[in-house]
């Protein structure tokens, strides 16, 4: 009985976690486009470097009430997480500038099929047939909405396997991470935001500079651009916090599979604030085939030998693990 109830327990917590990620990266979407389309600011890694201080800040102000506990995670390994989230943060940037929409959005969805080598490389995790038709049905699904156009050249391809590549091995990272050294959401965001703010903030102006051939300290401050570059921030403490929660919570793969059916939010969300455009019979027959796909990827990895052969260093600590299960991703903004 305990058992069923401590399974209930943990699917809610599930669902709330991923709402929570849903609700925060959709909102922060929706921020960031009135703050550049509107406003003109369109630094967006200077703006992710202070989202990274505003995270900061909140954890230590957390960490002085007590609600952070002191952990250790070692310089190398701090290093190691940051030098990947600076890459998928400018990498998918820069891919973004540099390809089509249609490309740009295929390289998004390869991240889910690099998520699983690395799964299979790094865990020895073995997928049944089942669990890979449904991420292959998800891709196609997803590929239907959203991709029109499709050019290629050099430098965008090189930069979109930069992207992706990076952003695979951050989301891995997170999950490694935590459950290699016990550590919770606040935990870890703790000891990588101070490296990964500090970073951005001294190479964002020149990233973005080069990006958008404009100065970040010769843009026209207001109090309303000023406004929103403080809700963006304040929002994306939650994005951050929620991609941790959830990556620890489901593995990256899983984290990639849920996280296209933002893609489907979002677009369902353009129709009902911005009337039919956009939508017509391919964006219905792609959000139809990517939201059964999720269905059935739900239902088939959670079957044994759905996913099974994962291998994790054991922590030292039962206490901290068994609290990490119960408690425990940067999207680029």
């Amino acid at each position: 009985m305990s058992s069923v109830r401590k399974a209930d327990r943990k699917a809610a917590l599930d669902v709330a976690s991923w709402f929570f990620n849903v609700v925060t990266s959709v909102g922060i979407i929706m921020v960031n486009k009135a703050l550049m389309a509107t406003y003109g600011f369109s630094f967006a890694t200077t703006l992710t470097g202070l989202h990274f201080a505003t995270t900061t800040v909140l954890t230590v102000f957390l960490r002085w009430l007590g609600y952070i506990q002191g952990s250790h995670l070692p310089l190398p390994e701090i290093l190691k997480f940051v030098l990947f989230a600076n890459f998928s943060i400018v990498g998918m940037n820069v891919s973004l500038m540099w390809n089509s929409v249609g490309f740009y959005q295929i390289a998004k969805l390869s991240m889910i099929p690099v998520s699983c080598f690395l799964e299979v490389v790094f865990d020895k995790v073995r997928y049944s047939r089942d669990t890979k038709l449904s991420i292959l049905l998800v891709l196609f699904g997803v590929a239907v909405c959203t991709v029109t156009d499709v050019s290629v050249n050099v430098k965008g391809f090189l930069a979109a396997v930069i992207a992706v590549w990076s952003t695979a091995l951050q989301q891995y990272y997170v999950h490694f991470l935590q459950r290699k050294h016990s550590l919770g959401s606040f935990d870890l965001l703790g000891h990588t935001a101070p490296v990964q703010a500090a970073s951005l903030l001294l190479v964002g102006p020149f990233v973005d500079y080069w990006l958008t051939e404009k100065n970040v300290y010769a843009y026209d401050y207001s109090v309303i651009s000023v406004f929103f570059i403080t809700l963006s921030c304040s929002i994306a403490v939650g994005t951050n916090l929620s991609q941790f929660i959830c990556i620890g919570r489901f593995t990256a793969v899983t984290f990639q599979v849920l996280g296209h059916m933002k893609t489907i939010l979002v677009l369902i969300l353009g129709f009902i604030f911005f009337g039919k455009e956009g939508l017509n019979l391919q964006v219905i027959l792609g959000m139809v085939i990517a939201v059964a796909g999720m269905i059935w990827y739900g239902n088939a990895s959670s079957k044994p030998g759905g996913k099974e052969g994962r291998i994790y260093s054991a922590p030292s600590n039962k206490s901290h693990k068994e609290e990490l299960s119960d408690s425990t991703e940067t999207e680029e903004v």
